[in-house]
């Protein structure tokens, strides 16, 4: 019999605990949402079958959820489900962002493996705390699980709440299932109990529970554990939950526990049952749910900034000694640093990826990063460092300003690479790594292009054989062939038929009159627009005779090729903004005209769909990193003199979204990342393109312009002996010479105004060699600062890295804080003018033209685009890179010439047309001594040599 003197045990309350802890957490996130609006917890509970226990379990949850702000989602499979396709599933949830936390509600059905499904949520997301990572961390006194187990952390937090001392005491564990008795007896073990584990196998097990301060009890079996067991004041948690016959219950039975009722007359503190333990586990598990998804928002809100330190040799060795001395970061871990999700990066080996559109998706109401375009003064053939420096200031705002910070390069293009400029990796210390990657075969966007393009070609040459040879009935029965009795149109056959103005979708409906629209494309020969690329500088295809053999009949005609990255495909990817947005683009692209004068597309070909399957994967930007670590997308290629010049609105897009900030929270000085673009050549040709046809294209407005300028190409334009690849420079470039530096001012002088112009504040970043003295330095320094510049900066990115740039990412840092205070930016023209007018306000406003000449050919194009409705796309001129006329000979500022264009062409894909000033060629010829003489590799080590 019970002593009537002894006091109850005090009730550990689950139910009035786990109440308070859900309103702790309800305030919790709403507290957060208030400061992080975009903030949303979710919980995904996935169920196989239609068990009414595990259904309810599952409206218990979601309500809890519910009540506390938590996303809840039931995912309800069939009972007969393959374990494959429940992978699937799990595979998917794991992987997608917004889910920060799994369960799976078991038992499942025997057919499938627990343990499985258990180790396949990832541990991050496992808020159960079931994993064995989760399990096992909890073994180690030197880290942490991501979760504890719901049950056992309802325990642990029972004592808590009760201000019951754990430390120093004996607590005694039965049971020993791997969902509460090992994790529990671990955490209590962590909180410095001695703590001894008992089961159905001990021997002697009344003894060892007569000796616990603390007994925890989860058998599994009703009532094992006698009330006389229980040491007097010991504190006991009953985690059972047992059916006990009772006919006096309307059910039949009542809720007991493992441990016998008439413990509360020995113990000091005891769970009742129901209303103990039971409670608390769904508490715990919304504490996790809430717990991971703080913990993924504060870890994805910045990108990590882990610098990869750099070894400074001097003299400085050649670019590619120092990019194989450099180990550069796994591209896993560069991603990971990023806070990307596995399903939005592709690995190509082991430091590159493609990354997806997808992250824009995610981010969309991130606000953007600070966007800051490298351009440059007009260049010697030698080139003025402008990858340098875009790379290095990169380097320089994330390693030394510890800020985020991406920059956004093209692909460099085969052409050069073997021809006479080399690669685009930067050089010295300011590299892209690995470079021999980049300036190879990277992941094929070029080489897609190529493919995509030359099967174009071949698409026209083939229609206008074929039409020539068949009937409109031959050729109806070939694009429409009857298939078990039937015929139907392809997708893209349906898109001509639309422009044709025919709404019927069945085939055998057409009337001969629409039979013969629909199939006789009736292309002129003499106005095929589209020509071939191949991306080597090969002078010999650019004027060539097709068609010889004797099996086209007669068919020769006169066409030629383009360098790759010249293509309008190319144009269209670096333009694009999603998949399918590049499928319209290439669709709507011309490729010839009709005998009757109307334009021929992709569509009408019915190409599209192919080329859009060779393009699905370059849209997707590549991830690659610079020499100190931080991240460069490397993206589309077109040359800024034969085309517009800039890398892709995409990896633009994606890179500002990921330095940028969470949807309401104010960008300060100290969140603020940084995205680094870089446009081609100087500022009249790369940065005219990137703001009226880039920026126009993507919305996006830049902050801050870099014009790259160097003391040699300003002594140039002062009128200085040539500069010739191959040959020793003259003294004039190595000896100082201020008067002849001032001379050539004039031309930095005219690219800060024009960049003024479009209203972008400039910064000039002096690319300074080792024989500029510092006379002449401080001499461009306070000149550009006299002229407009909002500042002027010597940098030494070369023999530096981003140390040699500190003074000019504080300036961009500066500039960029103030633009978004006041920011002017506009384009230079109205994309509505005429033709004409477009062309004359960028020969004129940017390279002070006094009049502009149309040739007959070009005046004829301007009348046939007007009448085709191609005039209100903005202009993309193609014109040389060394003067601001179209004749390179012509230094320094030039004002009043005649700048004659000779022809235009037009790229609806793209959205522009292009006119070819003077002799401007669309594929460069190999020099001389090209590159390629100096590129080999060690056939034992594999090592590429020579590659700059």
């Amino acid at each position: 019999m019970s002593d009537p003197e002894r006091p109850i045990a005090d009730r550990l309350d689950g139910k009035a605990i786990s109440e308070q802890v859900r309103q702790e957490l309800a305030e919790k996130v709403a507290d957060f949402k208030k400061h992080h609006p975009t903030f949303v917890p979710k919980l995904v509970a996935i169920q196989v079958g239609e068990r009414s226990d595990s259904s309810v379990y599952i409206r218990q949850k979601s309500k809890a959820c519910k009540e506390i702000g938590i996303e809840f989602e039931h995912v309800q499979l069939s009972a007969d489900i393959q374990q494959s396709s429940l992978d699937a599933h799990l595979d998917r949830i794991n992987n997608d962002p917004a889910v920060h936390g799994i369960i799976v509600q078991l038992p499942v059905p025997e057919h499938l493996n627990t343990k499985h499904i258990v180790h396949s949520i990832r541990p991050e997301k496992d808020v159960d705390g079931f994993h064995a990572e989760n399990i096992g961390h909890l073994s180690k006194r030197a880290t942490e699980p991501f979760f504890y187990s719901c049950t056992p952390l309802g325990c642990i937090e029972l004592l808590k709440r009760y201000n019951i001392p754990v430390a120093g005491k004996n607590a005694v564990v039965v049971g020993r299932s791997d969902i509460v008795g090992a994790p529990v007896a671990m955490m209590l073990t962590k909180l410095d109990a001695t703590v001894t584990i008992c089961h159905s196998k001990t021997s002697d097990i009344e003894t060892r529970v007569r000796e616990a301060d603390i007994l925890v009890v989860a058998i599994g079996k009703l009532e094992f554990v006698k009330a006389d067991w229980i040491k007097q004041g010991a504190v006991v948690i009953d985690v059972g939950m047992n059916a006990k016959d009772d006919p006096s219950k309307k059910s039949g039975y009542r809720w007991v526990g493992d441990v016998e009722a008439g413990a509360k007359e020995r113990a000091s503190y005891v769970t009742p049952v129901p209303g103990g333990v039971g409670p608390m586990t769904v508490a715990m598990l919304l504490s996790n749910v809430v717990t991971s998804a703080v913990r993924h928002f504060e870890a994805s809100s910045s990108v990590s900034i882990v610098p990869n330190p750099l070894t400074l040799q001097d003299p400085v060795p050649s670019d590619i000694a120092i990019a194989s001395a450099q180990k550069p970061k796994l591209i896993t871990q560069l991603a990971n640093e990023l806070n990307l999700a596995q399903t939005e990066f592709e690995p190509y080996g082991k430091h590159t990826a493609k990354v997806t559109l997808d992250v824009l998706d995610r981010l969309k109401d991130s606000s953007n990063g600070h966007y800051v375009v490298v351009t440059g003064i007009s260049p010697t053939p030698l080139g003025e460092g402008k990858s340098t420096v875009t790379i290095g200031l990169t380097q320089a705002l994330y390693a030394n300003l510890k800020r985020p910070a991406f920059a956004c390069v093209r692909q460099p293009s085969q052409g050069p690479t073997f021809g006479i400029k080399g690669g685009a990796a930067g050089g010295g210390y300011s590299q892209v790594t690995p470079m021999t990657s980049m300036n190879l075969h990277l992941t094929g966007d070029i080489h897609a292009i190529t493919a995509a393009n030359n099967l174009v070609a071949a698409a026209v040459d083939a229609r206008l054989f074929h039409e020539s040879t068949q009937t409109d009935t031959q050729l109806f029965n070939r694009l429409c062939p009857k298939k078990k009795g039937t015929r139907c149109f392809a997708n893209v056959m349906l898109r001509r038929l639309s422009r044709l103005g025919i709404s019927k979708t069945d085939p055998e409906e057409l009337t001969t009159e629409e039979i013969s629209r629909f199939v006789r494309l009736d292309i002129d020969k003499e106005k095929i627009m589209w020509r071939r690329v191949i991306d080597t500088n090969d002078r010999f295809l650019r004027e060539i005779t097709i068609g010889e053999a004797a099996t086209e009949r007669g068919m020769e005609r006169k066409t030629g090729f383009d360098i790759s990255v010249a293509s309008e495909i190319m144009a269209v990817l670096a333009l694009t903004t999603s998949l399918p947005d590049m499928r319209e683009r290439l669709g709507r692209m011309v490729v010839a005209l009709s005998k009757q004068g109307e334009p021929i597309t992709c569509d009408d070909i019915g190409i599209t769909g192919a080329l859009t399957v060779l393009m699905k994967d370059a849209i997707n930007p590549t991830l690659m990193q610079t020499l100190e670590g931080s991240p460069v997308f490397v993206h589309a290629g077109p040359f800024a003199n034969i085309a517009h010049g800039n890398s892709s609105i995409v990896a633009d897009r994606i890179a500002l979204k990921l330095v940028g900030v969470p949807a309401g929270e104010p960008m300060t000085a100290e969140n603020a990342g940084y995205v680094v673009t870089e446009a081609g050549f100087g500022a009249d040709i790369g940065f005219e393109k990137f703001v009226n046809i880039k920026c126009r294209a993507s919305g996006l407005v830049p902050d801050a312009a870099v014009i790259v300028a160097t003391v040699r190409a300003l002594k140039m334009h002062g009128g200085g002996p040539d500069v010739v690849p191959g040959k020793p420079l003259a003294d004039a470039y190595t000896q100082e010479n201020l008067g002849l530096l001032e001379k050539g001012f004039a031309n930095l002088r005219r690219h800060i105004e024009n960049v003024g112009k479009v209203g972008v504040r400039a910064i000039v970043a002096i690319n300074a060699f080792s024989t500029d003295t510092p006379a002449e330095l401080e001499l461009v320094r306070r000149l550009a600062r006299e002229a407009g510049a909002y500042d002027a900066v010597p940098t030494q990115l070369w023999a530096k890295g981003g140390a040699g740039a500190t003074e000019l990412a504080n300036a961009v840092a500066r500039c960029c804080s103030e633009a978004r205070q006041s920011n002017n930016f506009h384009v230079l023209y109205d994309h509505n003018l005429p033709i004409k007018d477009k062309i004359e306000a960028i020969a004129k406003q940017f390279y002070r033209a006094g009049s502009v000449s149309f040739s007959d050919e070009a005046q004829l194009k301007i009348e046939q685009f007007t009448r085709s409705g191609w005039d209100k796309m903005p202009v993309c001129m193609a014109k040389t890179q060394y003067s601001f006329s179209a004749d390179p000979a012509l230094k320094g500022a030039p004002e009043g010439f005649d700048l004659p264009i000779r022809d235009i062409r037009a790229s609806l894909g793209a959205g522009f047309v292009y006119p070819l000033c003077g002799a401007m060629q669309t594929l460069p010829g190999l020099p001389t001594r090209p590159c390629f003489y100096d590129i080999d590799v060690d056939t034992e080590s594999g090592e590429v040599l020579g590659l700059f």
